[in-house]
């Protein structure tokens, strides 16, 4: 199976790499538009900010190719985001994949952005088969999808928001799989079964 992760100018990627290691699988680095359009799954990880790394992708006609991926697609953290409509994040235009705003967390007692360990309360979908409904796993993040008909996973920190996403092809999640132990590892394995 050929898995590649997208390379645009968002950290995070050497840990993405490592947890498929993990698992046995070889994943290739790339932004090269023939390998990414030939993958069997793409992984869209990020860590960031919006406006720089959709500049990016335009820059290298990145947005286009993954909008019109048919394989199936996982976004991570930022990735997820960047699926979305539109970010609060310096006003930023996303992809579009899903009509759905991504919001700035605002709270008095919270800190923003949320880091560490908060429980997400799966849907029945596949990719979370074997995780538990209420799983434990690792976010870090200030910026959340508004909950919508294509949340799969919900998150409770200062709102209730969208912790995974699913439309067609396009999976994302808001945790960090490659830093959520076992359920994390669970996910990332069902990803690439799809």
């Amino acid at each position: 199976m050929n898995t590649v992760i997208i390379k645009y100018n968002a950290g995070n990627i050497q840990s993405v790499l490592f947890a498929l290691e993990r698992i046995g699988v070889q994943a290739t680095v790339t932004d090269d538009l023939e390998a990414i359009r030939s993958a069997d799954k793409i992984i869209f990880p990020g860590v960031g900010e919006a406006s720089t790394a959709m500049n990016y992708l335009k820059e290298r006609k990145l947005d286009q190719l993954i909008r019109e991926a048919r394989q199936p697609l996982l976004g991570i953290c930022l990735g997820m985001q960047l699926l979305c409509a539109h970010s609060e994040e310096n006003d930023t235009s996303c992809l579009g994949i899903f009509d759905v705003p991504v919001k700035k967390f605002v709270s008095e007692e919270l800190k923003i952005p949320q880091m560490g360990w908060n429980r997400i309360h799966t849907k029945e979908n596949p990719l979370f088969k074997k995780v538990p409904a209420d799983a434990w796993c690792y976010f870090v993040h200030s910026y959340y999808a508004v909950l919508n008909p294509h949340t799969i996973a919900t998150t409770n920190y200062a709102t209730e928001f969208s912790s995974a996403l699913h439309r067609d092809n396009f999976y994302g999640v808001q945790f960090h799989p490659e830093k959520s132990a076992d359920a994390g590892e669970q996910v990332l394995k069902n990803f690439l079964e799809l």
